[in-house]
């Protein structure tokens, strides 16, 4: 009587996680900046969408328009340039790399104003 052990499968599609998600820090992170902004009267909405491939978090300045920000995470880009991007309204990358809050500076300088 011989025992038998079933192959090791390598990770495959069948493993991929169903949809791209941004886990509960990198929600803070945003949702700290996006709280930041309302108060400053430049923000007013914002809608998520997590895809296959990538999660975004899209930024309104109405509810009616196309989004003027859009905050990616793409895990494929994860050992390239960075997983996590800041997208304008024009498709234009304002800022790309592997750490999320570093990459948000982009949007914070926004809120720095003179003062008279």
């Amino acid at each position: 009587m011989t025992m038998q052990i079933p192959p090791v499968l390598p990770p495959g599609p069948a493993t991929a996680p169903a949809q791209v998600a941004f886990d509960r820090a990198e929600l803070s992170v945003i949702l700290s900046l996006y709280g930041r902004m309302v108060a400053a009267g430049e923000w007013r909405d914002y809608g998520m969408s997590f895809l296959r491939d990538m999660a975004v978090f899209s930024v309104f300045r109405r509810a009616a328009e196309h989004p003027i920000y859009r905050i990616e995470k793409r895990p494929a880009l994860r050992a390239r340039q960075g997983q996590y991007a800041v997208v304008g309204m024009d498709g234009q990358i304002l800022k790309r790399g592997h750490d999320l809050p570093t990459v948000l500076r982009v949007l914070e300088r926004k809120l720095i104003r003179p003062v008279d």
